[in-house]
Order: structure tokens, then sequence, then C-alpha cells
């Protein structure tokens, strides 16, 4: 598996990144700034990035960076921001969907400081979001782009004058400025950037995310989806969001160049996305990572016009993770793109989060997706029992695969944390503790919150078939919050531990009671179904605070 060339003439291979044990090992000393100079060197005219702006042409503008072009505006942004910060600031992006979004990402560390993946102000209904973000990081600086910088500044204009992070409009400063750029003294165990949680019930938190963490899980990815230097990626994800970031982070360690186009470009004509997956003449294979709720989107509104050729025969993997996995969108997308070329394998299942970077585990690149049909009532008491899909009581659950190479998760008795993690057998639901070099090393500014969730030990193993083997004794594991179950050597969720519905002394999985309700009646909306729990005889004062918005 080649990731490119490390010296002129000899290329760097993902076997070079493992050590006698098998593991992932990133040399010491190895940062994203050395893996993007690595590029820079060797690739300087081979394309990096391309975005495909559809926001003035109905057919898209398309926008490109060689590696030599990256690297020159690298430079020059992150000189400028030697100019007013210091090493280890917090440098916030708040920059439209894009390429100045891309180099505003990289430029932050370039300079020596944390970078902090956010968004356009002019985004609607995430307001709160961004003064609670922008109040927990404290940045030194803004990065945005010259068409938002105005919107930028009106953000921070309430704001005294001396509190006011310098706001910077990286398409406006010249090249020349990257020749005052001075290599940061920054190691591979500092922090890279802040990942902020979804922060859906609670304000979101910054995982603390190392250059080691980034680059360990950049090549789990490689490794879990077979990815190659030829290998490359299509993304529409926002680019503040985990699978988005480390989707267009991902060709500074292996594969080749990324297209991007913006989240409405997405969800106006889901056609945009699968023609980009689309086989080109230089036979790449190609990847991408999305939602559930894309790949139903994309079925429904997202086929070729008649007589419109499409291949999609070169498609390595189409992660599916961020949301829980449903059998109706999987069956739905591969019924309508397998007259296409779509292979059967496409669709993969997967598990990840903010603190482990991204990626924890994934359907293998050979297998088809797998489904699991399994008792209802054994599940809500904690057991995995396979049952008939037609069985009364049958419920399927949707492997999340395989957990990645130098990642370990385990299964724990959630009643055991007070007197040390115990493990529990496969078969038996509980809650889901991780371990690996590709975690977050904790939540910025939260030292309370990082211990309770970052520090724990799995004190109680299993005498044999432990999933901690390898592991050392003392290390530390990161409590997840999801309940669940290796069953045949494969992880599936079952939920949130928060999230669990009791009525009358019985669990049930949200999820469950949302399926059911959506397959009750067709005036349900898939996506627009909730279910929560409230004290008898007690109806929710207020629901939602603020419109929805499908996608």
């Amino acid at each position: 598996m080649c990731l490119g060339g490390e010296e002129e003439g000899m290329e760097e291979t993902f076997d070079d990144y493992l050590d006698e044990h098998g593991n992932i090992r990133i040399p010491e000393g190895r940062t994203l700034v050395d893996h993007v100079e690595k590029h820079t060197r060797n690739d300087a005219n081979t394309l990096a990035y391309r975005y495909i702006d559809y926001s003035r042409e109905r057919d898209g503008e398309v926008h490109e960076l060689t590696w030599q072009q990256f690297g020159v505006r690298l430079r020059a942004v992150a000189a400028r921001l030697q100019q007013v910060t210091n090493p280890g600031d917090r440098v916030a992006i708040l920059a439209p969907q894009g390429l100045d979004y891309v180099v505003s990402f990289f430029a932050a560390i370039y300079a020596g400081t944390i970078s902090v993946p956010l968004f356009d102000p002019d985004e609607p209904g995430h307001t709160d979001r961004l003064h609670a973000v922008l109040g927990d990081c404290e940045p030194a600086a803004i990065l945005t782009a010259s068409s938002s910088a105005a919107g930028v500044r009106q953000f921070f204009r309430s704001l005294p004058a001396q509190q006011r992070p310098r706001i910077i409009a990286v398409d406006a400063i010249p090249d020349s400025v990257g020749d005052t750029w001075v290599r940061p003294d920054i190691a591979i165990d500092d922090i890279a950037y802040l990942q902020y949680t979804s922060g859906s019930t609670r304000v979101p938190a910054g995982v603390e995310i190392t250059h080691r963490a980034v680059g360990t899980n950049l090549l789990q990815m490689v490794d879990a989806i077979n990815l190659d230097w030829n290998s490359r990626g299509v993304t529409w994800l926002p680019l503040f969001h985990d699978m988005g970031l480390l989707t267009v982070i991902l060709p500074a360690v292996g594969g080749k160049y990324i297209t991007i186009m913006s989240p409405s470009a997405f969800v106006r004509r889901p056609y945009r996305w699968i023609k980009e997956l689309a086989a080109v003449s230089d036979g790449a294979g190609t990847f991408a990572a999305a939602p559930n709720f894309a790949f139903e989107h994309a079925a429904a509104r997202g086929l070729p016009k008649p007589g419109e050729s499409l291949d999609l025969s070169n498609v390595i993997g189409l992660i599916n993770g961020s949301e829980p996995v449903t059998t109706s969108s999987m069956k739905k997308f591969n019924e309508a793109f397998a007259p296409y070329g779509l292979p059967k394998t496409a669709i993969k299942p997967c598990y990840g989060m903010a603190e482990a970077t991204l990626f924890v585990s994934a359907t293998k690149a050979e297998d088809e997706a797998k489904v699991t049909y399994v008792d209802r009532v054994e599940l809500n008491a904690g057991r995995m029992v396979p049952v008939e899909p037609s069985a009364e009581n049958a419920i399927a659950q949707v492997s999340c695969g395989y957990v990645a190479l130098s990642q370990w998760a385990v299964i724990v008795d959630p009643e055991s944390v007070e007197t040390g993690g115990r493990e529990v057998p496969d078969g038996h639901v509980g809650e889901i503790w991780l371990h690996g070099n590709n975690m977050g090393i904790g939540y910025w500014g939260r030292p309370d919150e990082t211990a309770k969730t970052f520090h724990n030990r799995v004190v109680h193993r299993l005498p044999a078939n432990s999933h901690a083997e390898g592991a050392e004794p003392e290390a530390n594991w990161m409590r997840t919050g999801d309940y669940g179950v290796y069953y045949d050597g494969e992880l599936y969720i079952t939920g949130r531990v928060k999230d669990l519905v009791i009525v009358d002394g019985r669990n049930h999985y949200p999820q469950d009671l949302e399926f059911s309700a959506q397959e009750a009646s067709k005036a349900l909306r898939p996506g627009f179904v909730a279910a929560f729990s409230v004290p008898a005889n007690q109806l929710p004062a207020l629901v939602f605070e603020q419109g929805s918005h499908s996608g």
C-alpha cells in the first residue's frame, strides 16, 4: 500500500508506519507540518485540493490547488499569523466552505498555534454555539475569507476593542509574505487542533487532538478502507465537522486529491456528489463519508437523467456514520445505484467520535455491510440474542465492523465504574471504553471532565479473549457514553447511556422507538422523530426552541 514519496525516488508504504508488533507507530517528530512539507517537495505539481463552487453556476466553478501552491499559501498565512500571535495561541477558522478554509486550518498549525475549525457566523441557527465555543477557546486571531470578513467583524463588534481577536482574511495575504515564515518548534504530542463536540445536551467541549493522534487515526482509516496513493476522496460535509475535517486532512498522509463541495450543494442536488464519485480516466478508486440520511436522500433525488452514463464501479468505500445507520437507507442506496456498477461492498457502516479524533471501527474493505436480527426484549435486558428476521420481537442491528488497527475497545459494565471497570463477555451490552494513540488527550480547559472521561482503568479484564489484550495494564481508557456489544468479533452500537428510555422499569433504546413510529405511519418523515422520557403524567413544556432544518 503506497502512501507517496518520502524522498526523491523512494516510496513510503503503510508498513513503514508499523512497529515490530504490527501496531501503527508515527515516527517521533513527524507532525502535520512534516507530512504536508513532504508533499510540497516531492509532489509539487500534483493536485492536492479541488473545490467546486455551485453558488453562481449550476454546473459549478472548479478551483484547484497543487501541493506547491498549497504550501505557498500555508507559509504566507502562517507568517502573517506569526506576526500577531504566540506559539500555542488558539486560532479560530470562521470561513465559508472552500479552499480558503482548508488553507486556514493548516496555516494555523504551520504558525505553531492551535487550529480551531469552526464556521462562518452567517451559518443559520448556530450563533449561540459559536459564542460558547469562542468563549471557551479564547482565540488570539480569526482566519476568514474576504467574502465573510465584514460579517465576522460584525459578530465581534459587541466586545470591547481590547478583547476582540485579530481578524485576518487569508485570501488577501500576498504569497510573498511567506518569505518570513519560521518553521514552528512543535512536537508530535503537541496539540494540533481543537475539535469541538456537537454539544447537543451540553456546552460544546474542545477535544485536544495531537499530531500523533491525527496521524494515527488517518493511518487507521487508510488501513480499514484499503486506500492507496491513487485513491481520491469526495466530501460535501462541513469542514468543521470531524468527519469532514479528517477527509480533507487525509491527503497529507495518504491518498490522492480531495474534491470538496458545500453541504447546500449536495442537499439541493445530491447527484453532484454521486457524479464526483464516478470513475475517471486515471482509474483511481474513490471514497467518501456521509451521515445515514445522505444515502436515503441520494437514492431518492440523486439518480442521473435517463440515458446519462454513470460508472460507480470504482467506489472503494462510503463511510456511513455520525448517526445511527438504518437498513432501509442502505437498501435504497444500493438498489438505486447497483445498475450503475456500485459494488455491494461500497457502504461501510462505522463507529467514531471526536474524542477518538474520528474513526474507531468499520466494516472490512472486502465485506458487505452486515445486519443481524436480534430479540428486542433480550437486547433491552442487556443481551444480544440473534433471531430470525420474521420473529415477533426481531429488530435489526447494523454492525459497525471491526475495531481499527491499534485501537482498543472494551465493553464495560457501567455499574462497575466506581470500583474499577469490569469487562463483560461478548454478547453482553455495556459501555464502550476506548484506548489508543488516536485518542484525544482531554477537553480544553476542563481538567475535571477530562479526568472523568479520559482517565479510567479497566481493572477487571476477562481472563480469556479480552478485547483489552495488548493494552498496558495501567492504560487510560476513555468512557464513550455509548452502549455497545461484540458479536462474532464485530462491534454493534445499541444506544447512548444518557438517552436510554426507562418505562415501567424496562429499558428502551430511543432509536428503536423512533424507527417503530416511522414505520407505523408514512406521515412521519424519517429523521424527524425523537423519543425521550418525561416524568409520569407530565408533558414537556418545550420540545423545540428553534425550527428544524432538513439535512
